[in-house]
């Protein structure tokens, strides 16, 4: 078996050769037996959103339609043992994913997926099921969203009278809790796409097209527009004249806001390698560390929490506040996006000015060997001339993607034109050093 884990839970095309309801079983039972194996007489609790996947032992609370990040919340709360989110997060309704939470919500390190994948791979997940009275219960949490809205309402700095936001809820899981939370900390709502027909989740909205909250936000006057994507994890927004705003330049206003409050802790914020170097500078020049991790929004989350620092995320729109929440947030984080709007009286254009994002070109190139394309002495060549190239003005980032055969080549540079000829250039190494057969 290959390694069915990618940056964050298992994906594939719902019903196809991967994810299969047969699949869904074994991960749901091999992971409540990985993560309970240390106390066999402890009937496990599961906390499922949107279905009841898990037939092992374990009692499965069900929470409905809810963003991944209150299942981790409910989690914690709870009490339970695991927390199960069936979700395609920003992809389209025919693909799907399973995201799973350990105990207090923690999304799972590497070392416990494998434990699980090996456990699959054992046919641990699919034998000696239990029978009868053994067998756990389900029950429904029909207050989760409630107390979901209540925590991040109770988490703000300053209320959000004034504001008038359009709110892109992506058809998915923030169509009820996103406006809602929104309403009661006192903005002014104007949401769309959120009326999901199980088909249009992500479909043309969202955080991964924002054509239309950018429409809505000019048609309606508004002073910014927030986009989240299926599972609300991510949320990116658009200034009141329709100008993007991204993950780092959302991280850069918060930490600003949080260093000035006393509340970022050791003054350091935690990134990925994706991040732009425009953010890098910004921050250096604020006084504010800039650490990097992995992509993924967990490898964030573990240093924060290994640290004990107080703020992190990714360019795609995942923010970590490890005082409110044991994932990225999208909710939490528009949350606190506007409360630095309505606290300061500044534009969202204005706050997010302090980041000057350097050009970025980011090619996926197919290959036939992700770790062959990556590495080959051509490549690496390629990758160290374009670095003496560009210097302190830029930047090479190669990286095999975890989960497909591609290798992603991004590159910054002072000139759009610099970027894309320099990531065009690498690009053909990479395609050249391991072509697909």
């Amino acid at each position: 078996m290959g390694r069915l884990f990618g940056t964050d839970g298992v994906r594939g095309l719902a019903n196809g050769e991967l994810l299969t309801p047969e699949l869904a079983l074994a991960v749901a039972v091999a992971a409540a037996r990985v993560l309970v194996e240390t106390d066999s007489s402890h009937q496990p609790l599961a906390i499922v959103g949107r279905d009841p996947c898990i037939r092992d032992r374990a009692n499965v609370v069900r929470v409905g339609v809810l963003p991944t990040p209150a299942v981790a919340y409910l989690v914690g709360q709870t009490g339970a043992d695991l927390g199960v989110m069936l979700s395609a997060s920003h992809n389209p309704m025919p693909d799907n994913g399973i995201k799973l939470f350990a105990a207090g919500g923690q999304k799972l390190p590497d070392e416990l997926e494998a434990r699980i994948e090996k456990a699959i791979e054992d046919g641990h997940g699919l034998v000696g099921r239990p029978t009868g009275a053994a067998i756990g219960r389900v029950h429904d949490l029909l207050d989760g969203a409630e107390h979901y809205i209540k925590h991040l309402i109770e988490s703000l700095p300053h209320p959000l009278e004034g504001i008038k936001v359009v709110v892109d809820c992506a058809n998915g899981a923030a169509s009820e809790v996103g406006p809602v939370a929104y309403r009661e900390a006192g903005a002014e709502v104007i949401a769309i796409h959120a009326s999901p027909d199980g088909l249009n989740i992500n479909e043309e909205c969202g955080s991964t097209h924002l054509d239309k909250v950018r429409e809505a936000v000019l048609e309606h006057g508004a002073d910014l527009g927030l986009a989240h994507d299926g599972d609300a994890d991510r949320c990116l927004a658009v200034t009141a004249s329709g100008e993007e705003v991204d993950g780092d330049q959302i991280m850069a206003i918060l930490a600003l806001a949080m260093r000035d409050a006393g509340t970022l802790t050791d003054d350091t914020l935690v990134a990925t390698v994706m991040s732009n170097l425009g953010l890098r500078i910004a921050m250096k020049q604020s006084g504010v560390k800039l650490v990097e991790t992995k992509v993924g929004d967990r490898y964030v989350l573990e240093h924060l929490q290994g640290n004990g620092l107080a703020l992190g995320g990714e360019q795609s729109g995942h923010i970590v506040m490890p005082a409110f929440a044991t994932t990225g947030d999208g909710v939490l984080t528009g949350l606190h996006l506007m409360a630095q709007l309505a606290a300061s009286g500044k534009s969202l254009a204005d706050l997010a000015s302090v980041v000057h994002k350097l050009p970025q070109k980011l090619i996926n190139v197919k290959v036939g060997d992700r770790e062959a394309g990556a590495a080959a002495p051509t490549v690496q060549a390629a990758v160290a001339l374009a670095e003496a190239e560009l210097g302190e003005t830029g930047r090479v980032l190669l990286r095999p993607s975890g989960t497909e055969l591609l290798v992603r080549v991004m590159v910054e540079a002072a000139t759009e034109e610099q970027a894309n000829t320099i990531a065009t250039r690498i690009a053909d190494e990479v395609r050249s050093a391991s072509p697909v057969v």
